[in-house]
């Protein structure tokens, strides 16, 4: 029941959800990434984006992927998990990443929903551009 993807093509949020509900299960936690209007950088200033550009290396992004799966799995009392990631350019508003997780009970799965997407962040090989009106810049993933 648990699955990975990357995708060039919109993401059906309530259709990634659905994947990870098996009958034992209480509480489905969904997290809809997005791309936002703008971005705060760690200098204070704020910068209005114009649009995203994800890349991975989809061979390693996939196996990372699943990776970050089987050790939810084993630090978390979750029964599915389902992640899909989208790749190429996204205008503001739309979803750049879908995680969901299903538990029998919602403390869980809100808390291996959390994990799922700073450790995405920070340790699989997906690669953000943002473009501003005057310029463009690649963004590092989240350390904690």
């Amino acid at each position: 029941m648990d699955f990975c993807e990357l995708t060039t093509e919109p993401i059906n949020i309530s259709y990634v959800a659905r994947r990870v509900v098996p009958p034992e299960c209480g509480a489905t936690v969904t997290l809809d990434g997005y791309a936002r209007k703008f971005t705060k950088h760690n200098d204070g200033t704020t910068r209005e984006t114009e649009y995203l550009v994800y890349e991975a290396y989809e061979p390693m992004a996939l196996k990372e992927m699943q990776k970050l799966i089987e050790r939810a799995r084993a630090e978390f009392e979750v029964s599915a998990i389902g992640i899909v990631h989208r790749l190429g350019r996204l205008e503001i508003g739309e979803t750049s990443v879908v995680i969901s997780v299903a538990a029998p009970h919602r403390r869980a799965a809100f808390a291996a929903c959390e994990w799922l997407i700073r450790e995405l962040k920070r340790t699989v090989p997906i690669w953000k551009k943002e473009v501003y009106a005057d310029g463009e810049a690649w963004a590092e993933g989240e350390s904690a």
